[in-house]
């Protein structure tokens, strides 16, 4: 199953040095709860969904010395467990460990976010279009696996 694997800075550093991430962790993922919910949408949209959820979560999951991106690892595993409700669902738990070679991308915000953007997008609030002359509903650029080293 593809999940949507968000991280920090700092965990993508150690991602790159160990070629691995442990488990158990929380990822998100295309889910029977998000299909139910927004039962029009196609599959590249449930997608896109999920991968978004991961990149807000790259934001939450921030700590000091982190860049203000989002960060996040696409990976195919081979199992995971519904942990979202209704304001999450395609919140995902991980198991097992992500080796390197199960990683199949990573989507990442090529510059740096401002305060106002970070807060903007965990704000509680409906987003605006443009927050600080970005605009919020831009999509994070990928980077093949062989390219996420240059990231670090």
């Amino acid at each position: 199953m593809r999940v949507y694997v968000p991280v920090t800075s700092g965990q993508l550093a150690r991602v790159v040095a160990e070629g691995r991430l442990d488990g158990p962790f929380r990822a998100h993922a295309v889910t029977a709860a998000l299909q139910e919910a927004w039962p029009e949408a196609e599959d590249e949209e449930w997608e896109y969904a999920a991968q978004a959820a991961a990149g807000v979560a790259s934001l939450a999951a921030r700590g000091e010395g982190d860049v203000p991106r989002r960060l996040v690892l696409a990976a195919d595993v081979p199992d995971v467990r519904p942990a979202g409700d209704e304001t999450e669902p395609t919140l995902v738990e991980v198991d097992a460990d992500l080796p390197w070679k199960r990683i199949a991308s990573a989507h990442v915000d090529v510059e740096d976010l401002s305060p106002a953007v970070v807060a903007a997008y965990l704000s509680d609030e409906e987003l605006p279009d443009v927050v600080d002359g970005v605009e919020l509903d831009h999509d994070l650029a990928w980077f093949a696996t062989q390219e996420i080293r240059t990231l670090v």
